[in-house]
């Protein structure tokens, strides 16, 4: 038996303040969401020494990565706007928690703080004017029930 966990469903929050702590509001009309990244810079520390030859590494900084999301864009939305939403957060430097709900029994969630590094609309000839947000995450990212 799997325990996968399918979309739709999964909910990206957005705070007023950095932290867990804060109001937490849905952003509108998410679609797609990739991250966080988890990963691990190393130092290659090898040497004439080195044992056998090979590469030798030590830990660095750990990643957390970005969160990259894209939404079906409305200028008048609240999580959208230049007052509020995802346009202010990139144009002001705002750092604010995130919450990536996910739809498991056990009602989990990604929680990180994060800046608005990126946002792009695009509006095709065939198709909805959407947006493309991405969160550089700062610091570390937990899971918590």
């Amino acid at each position: 038996m799997s325990n996968a966990i399918s979309g739709p469903g999964f909910l990206l929050q957005v705070s007023d303040v950095p932290g867990d702590a804060g109001t937490f509001t849905t952003v509108a009309e998410v679609k797609d969401i990739t991250g966080p990244a988890v990963s691990l810079d190393v130092i290659d520390v090898t040497n004439q020494s080195s044992p056998g030859g090979y590469e030798e590494i030590i830990p660095s900084i750990r990643r957390a990565g970005e969160v990259d999301f894209e939404v079906n864009f409305d200028p008048l939305s609240g999580t959208h706007d230049g007052a509020t939403g995802l346009l202010y957060l990139a144009n002001n430097k705002v750092k604010v928690g995130w919450r990536l709900q996910l739809q498991d029994t056990g009602s989990h969630y990604w929680s990180f703080d994060g800046y608005v590094v990126g946002f792009q609309t695009k509006a095709p000839v065939a198709g909805v004017l959407s947006g493309t947000t991405k969160v550089r995450i700062t610091g570390q990212p937990v899971i918590l029930p």
